[in-house]
């Protein structure tokens, strides 16, 4: 492109520069141009396109922000393609084992324990019978409900004691309440109960999520418990001398 062709459209597109352009052209052919010096013309260019009207279309500077991220996720991800056996499917692939472990973890472990400010009580306000727990709890089971099962084969566990009287009946006893004083009167068990009372304590408190075997571990403590004798801890000796 010519000079005089590179002027004349710089001259449509810029009405400021255009006069400029004119001045350098001339009125006639006959005549010789008159030169502009560079560096006051690029500054009237400069001037003349720092216009608003220019800008009207550009992108905001929410977008400008989206479109920089983009570009470096696109190089980050192409570095990371190059460095990876297989290039970008291979990239594809270690993407997704990473996420099929996280999530396998998820489900395994459940969502982090949250330690509780304070223990509820273990049971509500309508007491209920050991066997009326019991059928509470087959009836969740049945149903895969473990959370609710583990929590009502649990109340089973203590109402059962109370009712054996093994434990004496205290409104407001928190699970590892019961489990601690279950334990002293049936040492043998003690472990098995602090081990239930936790389990209550992480799918009632802590966000976790039973399973069927920590449930079964429950249920087959429910049913020790019931053959279970309690330990004498002040048992008197055949020689009439308490051990």
């Amino acid at each position: 492109m010519s000079m005089t062709g590179g002027v004349l459209t710089a001259a449509s597109a810029m009405p400021g520069a255009a006069r400029l352009a004119t001045f350098a052209l001339g009125s006639s052919g006959d005549e010789p141009p008159v030169t502009v010096p560079r560096d006051p013309a690029r500054e009237a260019a400069r001037r003349e396109l720092a216009k608003r009207m220019y800008h009207e279309n550009d992108p905001s500077l929410l977008q400008r922000a989206l479109n920089a991220f983009w570009d470096w996720l696109g190089r980050l991800l192409a570095k990371a393609a190059s460095a990876t056996p297989g290039g970008s499917l291979g990239l594809l692939v270690v993407v997704l084992c990473v996420i099929a472990v996280l999530a396998a973890l998820w489900w395994r472990l459940g969502t982090p324990r949250r330690s509780p400010v304070a223990a509820a009580p273990l049971f509500d306000e309508r007491p209920r019978s050991a066997a009326e727990h019991r059928a509470a709890a087959d009836a969740h089971a049945a149903q895969s409900h473990w959370n609710q099962a583990v929590q009502e084969r649990m109340r089973a566990i203590v109402r059962a004691l109370e009712e054996r009287a093994l434990l004496d009946v205290r409104p407001g006893r928190t699970a590892d309440e019961a489990a601690a004083e279950a334990g002293r009167t049936l040492p043998a068990h003690a472990d098995e109960l602090h081990a239930a009372a936790r389990h209550f304590d992480d799918v009632t408190y802590g966000g976790r999520i039973a399973d069927q075997q920590t449930y079964q571990r429950v249920a087959q403590l429910d049913s020790a418990l019931e053959r279970a004798r309690p330990t004498l801890v002040n048992s008197a000796a055949p020689d009439g001398k308490t051990g």
